[in-house]
Protein backbone atom coordinates (compact mmCIF):
# COMPACT_ATOMS: atom_id res chain seq x y z
CA UNK A 1 0.00 0.00 0.00
CA UNK A 2 2.92 2.62 0.96
CA UNK A 3 4.55 3.62 -2.37
CA UNK A 4 8.28 4.82 -0.84
CA UNK A 5 10.76 5.76 -3.19
CA UNK A 6 14.25 5.00 -1.82
CA UNK A 7 17.07 7.31 -3.12
CA UNK A 8 19.70 4.31 -2.75
CA UNK A 9 19.36 3.19 -6.26
CA UNK A 10 19.86 7.15 -7.57
CA UNK A 11 23.04 7.01 -5.49
CA UNK A 12 24.79 3.84 -6.79
CA UNK A 13 24.15 5.07 -10.58
CA UNK A 14 25.89 8.73 -9.49
CA UNK A 15 28.55 6.99 -7.78
CA UNK A 16 29.34 4.53 -11.12
CA UNK A 17 28.95 7.56 -13.38
CA UNK A 18 29.49 10.51 -11.02
CA UNK A 19 28.72 13.87 -12.32
CA UNK A 20 30.00 17.03 -11.83
CA UNK A 21 27.36 18.10 -8.86
CA UNK A 22 28.35 14.19 -7.79
CA UNK A 23 32.24 15.14 -7.06
CA UNK A 24 30.88 18.34 -5.30
CA UNK A 25 28.81 16.60 -3.30
CA UNK A 26 31.89 14.69 -2.00
CA UNK A 27 33.82 17.77 -1.68
CA UNK A 28 30.95 19.39 0.55
CA UNK A 29 30.69 15.80 2.78
CA UNK A 30 34.70 15.75 2.89
CA UNK A 31 34.25 19.19 4.32
CA UNK A 32 31.64 19.21 6.39
CA UNK A 33 32.76 15.59 8.11
CA UNK A 34 36.43 17.25 8.56
CA UNK A 35 34.82 20.38 10.86
CA UNK A 36 32.50 18.08 12.68
CA UNK A 37 36.00 15.52 13.44
CA UNK A 38 37.86 18.78 14.76
CA UNK A 39 35.07 19.91 16.96
CA UNK A 40 34.54 16.57 18.50
CA UNK A 41 38.15 16.35 18.67
CA UNK A 42 39.60 19.68 19.74
CA UNK A 43 39.49 19.10 23.65
CA UNK A 44 41.42 15.86 23.36
CA UNK A 45 43.66 17.90 20.94
CA UNK A 46 44.26 20.30 23.75
CA UNK A 47 44.60 17.87 26.78
CA UNK A 48 47.47 16.53 24.10
CA UNK A 49 48.96 19.83 24.20
CA UNK A 50 48.07 20.47 20.57
CA UNK A 51 45.98 23.44 21.30
CA UNK A 52 46.46 25.75 23.36
CA UNK A 53 43.56 27.29 25.76
CA UNK A 54 41.50 29.31 23.30
CA UNK A 55 40.30 31.45 26.25
CA UNK A 56 43.52 32.54 28.13
CA UNK A 57 45.74 35.36 26.88
CA UNK A 58 49.16 33.67 26.04
CA UNK A 59 51.16 36.51 26.02
CA UNK A 60 50.96 40.18 27.11
CA UNK A 61 48.36 41.88 24.71
CA UNK A 62 50.67 42.53 21.79
CA UNK A 63 49.58 40.86 18.03
CA UNK A 64 52.29 38.30 17.05
CA UNK A 65 52.14 37.13 13.29
CA UNK A 66 51.45 33.99 12.01
CA UNK A 67 54.51 31.38 12.19
CA UNK A 68 56.58 30.19 14.41
CA UNK A 69 55.07 28.68 18.10
CA UNK A 70 51.62 30.49 16.88
CA UNK A 71 50.38 29.05 13.83
CA UNK A 72 47.50 31.82 13.00
CA UNK A 73 49.22 34.15 15.11
CA UNK A 74 47.76 35.75 18.07
CA UNK A 75 45.42 38.29 18.34
CA UNK A 76 45.64 42.22 20.25
CA UNK A 77 44.62 39.75 23.92
CA UNK A 78 47.06 37.64 23.43
CA UNK A 79 44.67 34.87 22.79
CA UNK A 80 45.71 31.89 19.98
CA UNK A 81 43.77 32.77 16.60
CA UNK A 82 44.27 28.98 15.64
CA UNK A 83 42.91 27.49 19.00
CA UNK A 84 39.97 29.97 18.87
CA UNK A 85 39.68 28.65 14.95
CA UNK A 86 39.42 25.61 15.96
CA UNK A 87 37.26 25.81 18.99
CA UNK A 88 34.52 28.27 17.20
CA UNK A 89 33.48 25.39 14.35
CA UNK A 90 32.69 23.21 18.24
CA UNK A 91 30.73 26.23 19.47
CA UNK A 92 29.27 26.93 15.59
CA UNK A 93 28.36 23.25 15.58
CA UNK A 94 26.71 23.31 18.91
CA UNK A 95 24.28 26.08 17.92
CA UNK A 96 23.70 25.50 14.54
CA UNK A 97 22.69 21.98 14.59
CA UNK A 98 20.88 22.44 18.07
CA UNK A 99 19.09 25.22 15.78
CA UNK A 100 18.20 23.41 13.10
CA UNK A 101 16.98 20.23 15.01
CA UNK A 102 14.70 22.06 17.09
CA UNK A 103 12.98 23.83 14.04
CA UNK A 104 13.13 20.70 12.19
CA UNK A 105 10.99 18.98 15.50
CA UNK A 106 8.39 21.35 15.59
CA UNK A 107 8.03 22.19 11.53
CA UNK A 108 7.50 19.10 10.53
CA UNK A 109 4.87 17.91 13.02
CA UNK A 110 2.93 20.85 12.26
CA UNK A 111 2.90 21.21 8.61
CA UNK A 112 1.62 17.33 8.25
CA UNK A 113 -1.20 17.57 10.51
CA UNK A 114 -1.76 21.32 8.82
CA UNK A 115 -1.27 19.82 5.48
CA UNK A 116 -3.27 16.30 6.04
CA UNK A 117 -6.26 17.94 8.03
CA UNK A 118 -7.12 21.20 6.29
CA UNK A 119 -9.56 23.37 7.60
CA UNK A 120 -9.28 25.99 10.12
CA UNK A 121 -6.73 24.93 11.54
CA UNK A 122 -4.51 24.80 8.36
CA UNK A 123 -5.48 28.74 7.36
CA UNK A 124 -4.29 29.66 11.02
CA UNK A 125 -0.83 27.88 10.29
CA UNK A 126 -0.34 28.86 6.86
CA UNK A 127 -0.70 32.98 8.13
CA UNK A 128 0.82 32.25 11.37
CA UNK A 129 4.05 30.87 9.50
CA UNK A 130 3.77 33.22 6.11
CA UNK A 131 4.04 35.77 8.43
CA UNK A 132 7.35 35.16 10.32
CA UNK A 133 8.54 33.73 6.90
CA UNK A 134 8.41 36.81 5.41
CA UNK A 135 10.70 38.85 7.71
CA UNK A 136 14.57 38.78 7.03
CA UNK A 137 16.14 35.58 8.77
CA UNK A 138 18.91 38.00 10.33
CA UNK A 139 16.57 41.10 11.44
CA UNK A 140 14.38 38.28 13.53
CA UNK A 141 17.33 36.59 14.70
CA UNK A 142 18.90 39.67 16.32
CA UNK A 143 15.22 40.36 17.66
CA UNK A 144 14.65 37.89 19.31
CA UNK A 145 18.37 37.22 21.18
CA UNK A 146 17.25 40.89 22.49
CA UNK A 147 14.35 38.88 24.48
CA UNK A 148 15.96 35.77 25.02
CA UNK A 149 19.67 37.04 25.96
CA UNK A 150 23.24 35.09 24.88
CA UNK A 151 24.38 31.91 25.31
CA UNK A 152 24.45 28.75 23.43
CA UNK A 153 20.43 27.68 23.97
CA UNK A 154 18.92 31.16 23.82
CA UNK A 155 21.13 31.84 20.28
CA UNK A 156 19.78 28.47 19.11
CA UNK A 157 16.00 29.47 19.98
CA UNK A 158 16.47 32.56 18.28
CA UNK A 159 17.66 31.09 15.07
CA UNK A 160 15.17 28.23 15.24
CA UNK A 161 12.13 30.31 14.74
CA UNK A 162 12.97 31.81 11.25
CA UNK A 163 13.01 28.35 9.97
CA UNK A 164 10.33 26.53 11.25
CA UNK A 165 7.87 27.97 8.55
CA UNK A 166 10.54 27.06 5.96
CA UNK A 167 9.84 23.36 7.28
CA UNK A 168 6.21 23.82 7.83
CA UNK A 169 5.78 24.92 4.16
CA UNK A 170 7.65 22.05 2.63
CA UNK A 171 5.87 19.22 4.65
CA UNK A 172 2.91 21.19 4.44
CA UNK A 173 2.59 21.14 0.71
CA UNK A 174 3.51 17.84 0.12
CA UNK A 175 1.25 16.37 2.50
CA UNK A 176 -1.36 18.09 0.50
CA UNK A 177 -0.49 16.76 -2.73
CA UNK A 178 0.27 13.57 -1.46
CA UNK A 179 -3.11 12.57 0.56
CA UNK A 180 -4.80 13.17 -2.65
CA UNK A 181 -2.54 9.65 -3.54
CA UNK A 182 -4.84 6.26 -3.78
CA UNK A 183 -2.52 4.29 -1.19
CA UNK A 184 -3.61 6.63 1.40
CA UNK A 185 -7.24 6.29 0.24
CA UNK A 186 -6.82 2.83 0.50
CA UNK A 187 -5.67 2.78 3.95
CA UNK A 188 -8.72 5.28 5.08
CA UNK A 189 -11.41 2.97 3.46
CA UNK A 190 -9.93 0.50 5.53
CA UNK A 191 -10.43 2.67 8.50
CA UNK A 192 -6.94 3.49 9.71
CA UNK A 193 -6.58 5.82 11.97
CA UNK A 194 -5.82 9.95 11.12
CA UNK A 195 -2.57 8.98 13.41
CA UNK A 196 -1.91 5.91 11.71
CA UNK A 197 -2.04 7.31 8.17
CA UNK A 198 0.00 10.76 9.25
CA UNK A 199 3.28 8.30 10.91
CA UNK A 200 3.06 5.31 8.53
CA UNK A 201 2.33 6.61 5.39
CA UNK A 202 2.43 10.21 4.98
CA UNK A 203 5.55 10.84 6.66
CA UNK A 204 8.05 8.97 4.95
CA UNK A 205 6.58 10.14 1.74
CA UNK A 206 6.91 13.65 2.44
CA UNK A 207 10.21 13.42 5.07
CA UNK A 208 13.18 12.79 1.74
CA UNK A 209 12.96 16.65 0.93
CA UNK A 210 14.17 17.39 4.87
CA UNK A 211 17.45 16.12 4.54
CA UNK A 212 18.33 19.33 1.71
CA UNK A 213 16.03 22.05 4.03
CA UNK A 214 17.83 20.73 7.03
CA UNK A 215 21.84 21.13 5.21
CA UNK A 216 21.39 24.65 3.75
CA UNK A 217 19.57 25.99 7.06
CA UNK A 218 23.00 24.49 9.16
CA UNK A 219 24.73 26.77 6.44
CA UNK A 220 22.41 30.03 6.43
CA UNK A 221 22.56 29.28 10.42
CA UNK A 222 26.58 29.86 10.17
CA UNK A 223 26.32 32.74 8.79
CA UNK A 224 23.15 34.19 10.99
CA UNK A 225 25.48 33.40 14.21
CA UNK A 226 28.22 35.02 12.44
CA UNK A 227 26.26 38.15 12.38
CA UNK A 228 24.66 37.69 15.72
CA UNK A 229 28.19 37.53 16.72
CA UNK A 230 29.61 40.16 14.90
CA UNK A 231 26.51 42.53 16.61
CA UNK A 232 27.84 41.42 20.01
CA UNK A 233 24.48 38.89 20.81
CA UNK A 234 25.65 35.62 19.92
CA UNK A 235 27.57 34.05 22.68
CA UNK A 236 28.89 34.83 25.80
CA UNK A 237 32.71 36.56 25.15
CA UNK A 238 34.24 33.72 26.99
CA UNK A 239 33.09 31.08 24.57
CA UNK A 240 35.26 31.00 20.82
CA UNK A 241 33.19 32.30 18.20
CA UNK A 242 33.77 33.26 14.15
CA UNK A 243 31.53 36.77 14.29
CA UNK A 244 32.59 37.56 17.85
CA UNK A 245 36.32 36.98 16.69
CA UNK A 246 35.79 38.74 13.20
CA UNK A 247 34.48 41.93 15.55
CA UNK A 248 37.48 42.14 17.62
CA UNK A 249 39.56 41.91 14.44
CA UNK A 250 37.38 45.04 13.04
CA UNK A 251 39.48 47.75 15.17
CA UNK A 252 43.03 45.84 14.12
CA UNK A 253 42.78 45.93 10.97
CA UNK A 254 43.52 49.26 9.99
CA UNK A 255 46.47 48.82 11.58
CA UNK A 256 47.76 46.08 9.43
CA UNK A 257 46.59 42.92 11.92
CA UNK A 258 45.05 41.35 9.19
CA UNK A 259 45.75 37.61 10.38
CA UNK A 260 42.92 37.90 13.35
CA UNK A 261 40.18 38.55 10.78
CA UNK A 262 41.61 36.42 7.70
CA UNK A 263 41.31 32.62 9.75
CA UNK A 264 38.22 32.72 11.28
CA UNK A 265 36.16 34.54 8.37
CA UNK A 266 37.87 31.23 6.12
CA UNK A 267 36.56 28.65 8.46
CA UNK A 268 33.18 30.33 8.30
CA UNK A 269 33.16 30.40 4.69
CA UNK A 270 34.97 26.93 3.96
CA UNK A 271 32.13 25.78 6.36
CA UNK A 272 29.35 27.17 4.40
CA UNK A 273 30.32 26.03 1.45
CA UNK A 274 30.88 22.91 2.51
CA UNK A 275 27.48 22.44 3.62
CA UNK A 276 26.29 24.14 0.89
CA UNK A 277 27.68 21.65 -1.58
CA UNK A 278 26.30 18.74 0.44
CA UNK A 279 23.19 20.51 0.23
CA UNK A 280 23.00 20.90 -3.50
CA UNK A 281 24.77 17.60 -4.02
CA UNK A 282 21.03 15.43 -1.62
CA UNK A 283 18.90 17.98 -3.55
CA UNK A 284 20.01 16.08 -6.84
CA UNK A 285 20.09 12.46 -5.52
CA UNK A 286 16.53 12.88 -4.21
CA UNK A 287 15.02 14.50 -6.74
CA UNK A 288 16.56 13.62 -10.17
CA UNK A 289 14.40 16.54 -11.99
CA UNK A 290 16.22 18.79 -10.61
CA UNK A 291 19.34 17.68 -12.71
CA UNK A 292 17.14 17.42 -15.82
CA UNK A 293 15.67 21.17 -15.42
CA UNK A 294 19.24 22.37 -14.94
CA UNK A 295 20.54 20.37 -18.41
Amino acid sequence: MNSIKSPLPRFLRFAQNPSLSTILMAIGIIITLSFIFIAIFAPVFQSWGWLQDPTASLINPIHEPPGGKYLFGTNRQGYDVFSRTIFGSQAALKVVILATTLSLIIGVPLGLVSGYLGGKLDRVLLFFMDTIYTLPGLLLSVTLAFVVGRGVLNAAIALSISYIPQYYRVVRNHTSSVKTELFIEAAQALGASPRRILSRYLFLNVIQSVPVLFTLNCADAILVLGGLGFLGLGLPEEIPEWGHDLRQALDALPTGIWWTALFPGLAMTLMVVGLSLLGEGLSELIDPRWRENRD
